[in-house]
């Protein structure tokens, strides 16, 4: 069942987002080679602490994983898409590392990510990144009140598949709003005009996803969780959570 939120809602969701976008910068300027994936899940655990504040990925089940999340935050890095888990491995110069967070704080949550370089990367990684932030960007403007939700899916997916990238098969976006996930499920791909109406009150994650290597495909790691590219590819990710309202699209998580 879609659930719309009312703007006192959407408001309380932008006070959550704005821990989210706190603890992801915290994190990108911690984040530089000798660091462990380990350091950063604490520190963004630290500043969840301090705004009382509660990690929606710690202990997180849904019914494909074999184990709860046992992190506050996805740390995904090189070919992993999404759900890294952190761990003690160092960074390097020439990772690419993609931070995935969300926090429930007022009954409401929020959830954003965002993928950035450690030190000096490839200008085919830095293409990488600024493609996937202008697939979310394209995908926020067609988030319009009177639209569809196939309009979002099919904009992320003309910016990804117009570079040469592969977007992965069965994920993408979410509704969000007093649970982490939320109806309706949003394809990274799909048709114009499909899909249920978008309304004033709709709460949605829209995080696009592209490799390098132009498969759909991917692979799932030993853990469970991770999920990779299957020919060793890069991968970004990025997100934002938004609310739809009479006036359009309005960045919760920013």
């Amino acid at each position: 069942m879609v659930e719309l939120k009312s703007p006192a809602e959407l408001e309380r969701m932008r006070t959550a987002g704005r821990v989210v976008k706190q603890i992801l910068t915290e994190v990108r300027s911690a984040a530089g080679p000798g660091v462990t994936l380990l350091d950063l899940n604490e520190r963004a655990a630290k500043i969840m602490r301090e705004h009382n504040a509660s990690p929606s990925f710690l202990n997180y089940k849904p019914a494909w994983a074999p184990t709860p999340f046992p992190a506050v935050i996805c740390a995904s890095l090189n070919d992993v898409i999404v759900h890294g888990i952190p761990s003690n491995r160092k960074l390097v110069s020439g990772d690419l590392l993609t931070i995935d967070c969300a926090v429930e704080l007022g009954g409401f949550h929020a959830d954003s990510a965002i993928t950035f370089p450690v030190g000096e990367v490839s200008t085919e990684d830095e293409r990488l990144i600024a493609t996937t932030q202008e697939a979310l960007e394209a995908g926020i403007a067609a988030a319009q009140p009177g639209g569809r939700l196939g309009d979002i899916s099919a904009a992320i997916a003309k910016v990804g598949r117009s570079a040469g990238y592969g977007i992965p098969d069965g994920f993408g976006g979410h509704g969000i709003g007093r649970k982490m996930h939320e109806d309706p499920s949003l394809p990274n791909e799909g048709e114009p005009g499909r899909g249920i109406r978008l309304r004033p009150g709709l709460a949605l994650a829209i995080e696009p996803m592209l490799t390098t290597g132009g498969r759909d495909e991917f692979a799932v790691a030993p853990d469970g969780w991770a999920l990779t590219t299957t020919d060793g590819s890069r991968a970004a990710h990025i997100e934002h959570s938004i609310g739809i309202t009479e006036d359009g699209p309005v960045v919760l998580t920013s």
